[in-house]
């Protein structure tokens, strides 16, 4: 089987393919090395002695864990479906053609996004008194809000200018050219940029331990600074870290499948057409 070059670059020579294995195997062994070096210390430091890691066979602790990750869940579901809301409503504004809706909702996005999730959540939780969860979902939505109001924005002007200006040329007005030809055609482009939004959302629940709000982090600190189990803070991250690691490789996943599907051109499809049948008249004739 015979390689061809790419415009970006050309074949590999013998040589250089040797290298490019040299390289190979060297990272490995670094990187087997580091691993080693990293499990060596957890076994030198009694990680895995059977007092740390028992708390994780009690009823009580396994639901706390439960627990918390449905609260995890729960947060990242309002949190999400609000900031979709907010980012169509603050893209319409800044897509409006009156001027002072479109300053005000430019003023909101590149305050939000510029402003840090975890001093807004305080600032709700502490300033305003509002509970955990609220003050969590709150200054989670703000943030994500206004990132996604740009995702929005910029999915909406992706469109090829042609697509609105032969809308407005059959007489559609602004409202029916974004309903009914450019939000449909944008959606493509958006949803992988929307899904990675969402996995950045996700990872940002985990501050809601910071105001006691008992998601799954939250239920881990609990544990990891138990004294009656030897504080298993290290088995407590090597158990909470993949669950987490899991939930936002998941919704990449999700991203990285919608964009490989949105690679393919919905317009090169296959038509039935009909075969080709006697002629009839022309047109005018009898």
């Amino acid at each position: 089987m015979t390689t061809e070059s790419t415009a970006l670059y050309d074949v590999p020579g013998p040589g250089a393919r040797r290298r490019h294995l040299l390289y190979g195997l060297v990272s490995t062994a670094v990187l087997l090395a580091l691993a080693g070096w990293i499990l060596y210390l957890l076994f030198d430091t009694d990680q895995f002695t059977s007092a740390k890691w028992s708390p994780f066979l009690y009823e009580g602790i396994q639901e706390l864990l439960l627990r918390g990750l449905g609260n995890t869940l729960k947060a990242f579901a309002c949190a999400s479906v609000l900031s979709l809301a907010l980012g169509a409503v603050l893209a319409c504004g800044r897509l409006s053609d009156h001027r002072v809706l479109r300053w005000a909702s430019t003023l909101f996005v590149e305050f939000f996004r510029a402003m840090p999730v975890l001093v807004m959540i305080f600032f709700v939780f502490v300033a305003l008194k509002v509970q955990p969860l609220p003050a969590l979902v709150t200054g989670l939505t703000l943030y994500n809000g206004s990132v996604l109001a740009e995702v929005f924005r910029t999915g909406v002007h992706a469109v090829a200018r042609g697509q609105g200006e032969a809308a407005y040329a059959l007489g559609m007005r602004k409202t029916q050219v974004m309903t009914y030809v450019l939000v449909p055609q944008a959606v493509r482009a958006m949803l992988p940029a929307i899904i990675s939004q969402l996995v950045v959302a996700l990872k940002d629940t985990s501050l809601g331990f910071l105001i006691t709000y008992e998601e799954f982090l939250h239920a881990g600190k609990l544990i990891a600074s138990n004294l009656d189990y030897d504080l298993p803070f290290i088995p407590v991250v090597l158990v909470i870290s993949p669950i987490y690691i899991g939930m936002c490789m998941l919704l990449s996943w999700f991203a990285t499948w919608v964009a490989r599907r949105e690679r393919r051109d919905p317009r090169a499809k296959a038509v039935d057409v009909a075969p080709a049948g006697p002629g009839g008249p022309p047109p005018g004739g009898r």
